[in-house]
């Protein structure tokens, strides 16, 4: 302790304060300590616990395709897949505001257009994002939120693995 206090010009206190700060800070945090992740698998994981399905579980690695990839659409904010390895849900919105819970709600909101009796969307309304998020065999996600620059809005994704949303198959 002698070494680091001589080391370093802050007190002891202040330098353990520091990496206490710095490891909330980090992409990967753990669950436990950043909010968007909770938003994030609080309300997917609810629409898959309505069905008695297994919760996703946060995985780093796909976190951190989905932050490459929201990375790139920063600039324009456009709607565009990243036609990767996942299955994937995206989500625009203007102003900056948007939170990852709103995002994630508003996937899970298209349940109302899912008829599971034809396995299908009703006429005239989307489902796929819901699908994806209660796809069966689905465990684990990793999601991204950046605003993007010039005012252009909110891009939010997140990244499902295994994949689903296969034709002809039922999600649940």
């Amino acid at each position: 302790m002698l070494l680091l206090q001589m080391l370093n010009p802050f007190p002891l206190h202040y330098a353990i304060i520091l990496i206490l700060i710095s490891s909330f800070l980090t992409p990967t945090a753990a669950v436990a300590g950043n909010s968007e992740v909770k938003q994030f698998l609080g309300v997917q994981n609810a629409a898959r616990s309505a069905l008695r399905l297994p919760p996703l579980v946060w995985d780093a690695r796909i976190e951190r395709y989905a932050a490459g990839y929201a990375a790139q659409r920063r600039a324009d904010c456009e709607l565009l897949h990243s036609n990767g390895p996942y299955g994937e849900n995206i989500f625009w919105g203007s102003g900056n505001r948007w939170t990852a819970g709103q995002a994630a709600a508003a996937w899970v909101s298209e349940r109302r257009g899912y008829n599971y009796w034809s396995n299908s969307c009703v006429y005239g309304q989307d489902c796929g994002h819901y699908t994806q998020i209660v796809w069966r065999g689905t465990r684990r996600v990793g999601c991204a939120r950046v605003v993007c620059y010039g005012g252009r809005g909110v891009f939010m994704i997140c990244n499902y693995d295994p994949p689903g949303n296969y034709v002809g198959e039922r999600p649940y």
